[in-house]
């Protein structure tokens, strides 16, 4: 009896595991997108991250927030901002204290894709 009561208990975790993990991971792009837009756009607001990070570190060590150009001549950022995954990244620094980095489709071929920005509240937007 104590076996099947066992049984039933691990039965019934890993049932209520498949549905908390279904939920949280069973969401798929959102419709209508194409899997290569989703992919990219990922890889976007990961550079925006690492560029908004790069900009912190930079304002630490000199008091102000820099250009694109600063920061890949420093090695805070090691990619290009022109042309990557189809977008060309350009910052706005704003008296030194503020930046906002935007990154628009570069590639003719991403004509509806989203710009997105990110600035110093490190908050990703899309426009």
């Amino acid at each position: 009896m104590k076996a099947i009561g066992s049984l039933l208990t691990v039965l019934a975790a890993v049932v209520i595991g498949y549905f908390v993990l279904k939920a949280e991971f069973g969401r798929g792009p959102e419709k209508g997108v194409p899997p290569q837009e989703t992919i990219d756009v990922v890889g976007v607001q990961s550079d925006l991250l690492a560029i908004a990070q790069a900009e912190r570190l930079y304002l630490a060590s000199h008091g102000s927030y820099g250009s694109l150009d600063e920061l890949q001549q420093e090695g805070s950022i090691t990619f290009s901002p022109a042309g990557r995954r189809g977008y060309n990244y350009s910052a706005t620094i704003d008296d030194g204290q503020h930046f906002r980095v935007t990154a628009s489709p570069a590639d003719p071929n991403k004509t509806g894709w989203p710009t997105l920005a990110v600035d110093e509240t490190m908050q990703i937007t899309r426009q």
